[in-house]
């Protein structure tokens, strides 16, 4: 019934017209909408982390207590490799002069220069809130890059420059990701259908998907609090395009099917919804349900990623089975042109013969040795599972880019000359009266370069306390540090300290990834096994199909590192596992959802083994364009210059294509047929 009924709504003859008109009236509210979204983007990495981080709790007390807590600080570095000039240090003072409208409160250090006398640095914490922050680093990029002499080196570091360059990074990324994903899938889906015209109008459907879901989510961040980045935002485009693209694809190939098979089309289109719709929707409730799985991680980024993912592919499932099939009736028949799928009393044998003529040979090929068949991919698959081995877990902010960053490079000028952890220490929280004892026990530990003089807050009742540290802020050596410090403070009797800063914040961060990983990952598995027993009455047969989007996890994950490696990216980051995962498990089963559902269904009248062969035949075209155009739109991620994104991309591309061209196409089937009809127990089709 739940089938029967948008079919009835979407492809009546005047129902159409009504469908068109309410997207119409949708698209007018979201379009403006969706513009905004990167107004309410969160790109920080405090606001990352859950509440009870230690981290984030000394960040609000600070913010709370201190005057200008809040403010991000700007470490400038002038840098000569021959050493200062006098000119090079006027120049200094006077920018720092220069940059006192631009801090808070107007206060700037002085000119701080290296024991080499070869650098030195001018920090201050940058007035202003958020949304003035890049005018702000623009005139502090001015100042200390216009009157340098020949030879002097200026660059911006700290906090501000961080956030800068990150947001920098996803400057336009709606829009450029936004032409860049529909250039792709409109190349696609002008290959698949070979028409002139057909493409446009899901890559028109998918394209409204977007700027629904784009409006949504920024009414969700705007008045419910939901947290958005600009990676789940780009995460949330490519997700809409590639899971829309694939239930377009499912939906146009079956239409095309029942064409040859009604001479009305309205009729064709109601049993072309009839046949696809259970496995379209179980395709969209599995990748829903798995997404708001991140709801149970700490990550404040993962669990804003759900909803926001959640939504782009809810949006994309509603047009697609509402907009999509108006439109597709209202066109008629011609927008197959030149190939016009026309009325046929063999339409059955016209499909096998001249649609799928390549698969049937496929399916011949599985039928014969089905047993030799998956065992070989299988040990294959595992086989690629060694590329693991070469990733490392954990991705420095040093590296976090895949081209050359003002913060990296002021960052690396710091490492040059001064204490590695000049630019970011760390900051630790304690009760005033407790002050001496807790620097004290800071000074104590190894790897701690210096400690700053305290800081009273407001009211006098609290200090803030910098330690400056030897390694580099994003080192394994500076994490342990912060550790032993936090353990040094905390002894300290009515000190009440917190330990908190960017080391502090990695160091959290990484504890709460571990513990994500090993809660949503076994959570995600749950749910699309629930699912596949849902969607296929049976439980034999979901057991072998998670069996199968792990293997196929293990070596698109280890096929992906050996492509890491050659281009010089082995570190990833601390959540890459979960979301790699994710989007593999959650999306690669789409396919073999829509291999196994048409399977069942062919096999209640064909019998198991020639409805699976049968299945496979008649899905497999459609399947593989599918997967080609889902692996394409995430592989756009590369054009945005994070080296995380361009890993994600990368990942899920090789996974899909994994599934899409060996898992689904030779493992599953041929696993299915060797075990028989028992797959399908316990429902009737299994005895």
């Amino acid at each position: 019934m739940s089938a029967r009924f948008p079919a009835g709504a979407v492809a009546g003859r005047w129902s159409k017209w009504l469908v068109v008109l309410i997207w119409v009236a949708i698209a007018a509210v979201a379009f403006p909408l969706a513009g905004k979204l990167t107004d309410v983007e969160k790109n920080d990495a405090i606001s990352f982390l859950p509440n009870s981080a230690e981290a984030t709790r000394a960040y609000e007390l600070a913010t709370r207590e201190f005057a200008g807590a809040e403010q991000l600080p700007a470490v400038v570095v002038y840098a000569r490799d021959t050493g200062l000039t006098p000119a090079d240090l006027a120049k200094a003072t006077a920018d720092a002069a220069a940059f006192a409208p631009l801090a808070e409160a107007g206060r700037v250090s002085q000119v701080i220069v290296s024991d080499d006398r070869k650098a030195a640095i001018v920090s201050f914490l940058v007035a202003g809130d958020q949304d003035a922050l890049a005018a702000s680093v623009e005139k502090i990029k001015d100042v200390a890059g216009t009157g340098a002499e020949p030879g002097l080196r200026t660059a911006l570091t700290g906090g501000a420059g961080a956030v800068d360059d990150i947001v920098d990074a996803f400057a336009g990324i709606d829009s450029t990701l936004l032409f860049v994903t529909a250039g792709v899938v409109a190349l696609l889906l002008l290959i698949t259908y070979r028409s002139p015209v057909l493409w446009i109008v899901p890559l028109l459907t998918v394209g409204v998907a977007s700027q629904l879901a784009s409006a949504a989510v920024y009414l969700l961040a705007k008045h419910a609090g939901l947290t958005v980045s600009g990676q789940s935002q780009g995460i949330m485009t490519v997700l809409v395009f590639g899971a829309g693209t694939d239930y377009a694809l499912l939906l146009i190939a079956r239409y095309r099917e029942e064409l040859r098979r009604h001479r009305d089309r309205h009729d064709a289109m109601r049993e072309a919804l009839r046949r696809s719709s259970p496995a379209i929707l179980a395709s969209a409730a599995t990748v829903v349900i798995s997404l708001l799985c991140l709801l149970a991680a700490q990550l404040n980024s993962l669990r804003g990623l759900g909803p926001v993912g959640a939504v782009g592919v809810a949006a994309a499932l509603l047009a697609m089975i509402t907009l999509l099939p108006a439109l597709l009736v209202i066109c008629g028949r011609w927008l197959f042109w030149p190939f016009v799928p026309r009325f046929s009393e063999d339409a059955a044998a016209h499909d096998i013969a001249e649609e799928h003529g390549i698969w049937q040979k496929v399916a011949a090929l599985v039928g014969r040795r089905p047993r030799m068949l998956w065992t070989v991919t299988t040990a294959a698959l595992l086989l690629l599972t060694i590329g693991v081995t070469t990733l490392t877990l954990g991705l420095p902010q040093s590296e976090a880019f895949t081209k050359e960053v003002g913060s990296v490079t002021g960052q690396k000028l710091v490492e040059e000359h001064f204490p590695s952890g000049t630019s970011s220490p760390v900051q630790i929280v304690a009760r005033s009266a407790a002050a001496t004892p807790v620097a004290d026990a800071a000074k104590a530990v190894p790897g701690v370069a210096a400690v700053r003089d305290a800081v009273p807050s407001r009211d006098g009742t609290w200090v803030r306390i910098d330690a400056v540290l030897a390694d580099p802020p994003d080192s394994p050596a500076a994490e342990r540090a912060v550790d032993d410090i936090r353990a040094a403070v905390h002894a300290v009797p009515g000190g009440d300290a917190l330990v908190g800063g960017d080391t502090a914040t990695q160091l959290d961060t990484a504890r709460a990834a571990s513990h994500d990983n090993r809660l949503v990952i076994p959570l995600i598995l749950l749910v699309v096994f629930g699912v596949l027993v849902v969607l296929l009455r049976a439980v034999v047969a979901p057991l072998l199909l998670i069996a199968s989007v792990v293997v196929s996890f293990g070596a698109a994950l280890g096929a992906a590192a050996l492509i890491f490696w050659a281009i010089d990216y082995p570190k990833i980051d601390l959540s890459m596992p979960l979301l790699a995962f994710l989007f593999l498990v959650a999306l690669g089963v789409d396919y073999t959802i829509f291999l196994m559902t048409r399977a069942r269904e062919e096999a209640a009248t064909l019998g198991h083994r020639e409805g699976v062969l049968h299945a496979l035949t008649v899905t497999g075209g459609v399947i593989t364009s599918a997967g080609i155009v889902l692996a394409a739109t995430f592989a756009v991620l590369a054009v945005l210059p994070l080296v995380s994104l361009l890993q994600m991309g990368i990942i899920v591309a090789v996974g899909v294509l994994l599934d899409t061209l060996i898992v689904r196409t030779l493992v599953v089937p041929a696993l299915s047929l060797d075990v028989g009809r028992k797959v399908w127990w316990p429902s009737a089709l299994g005895k």
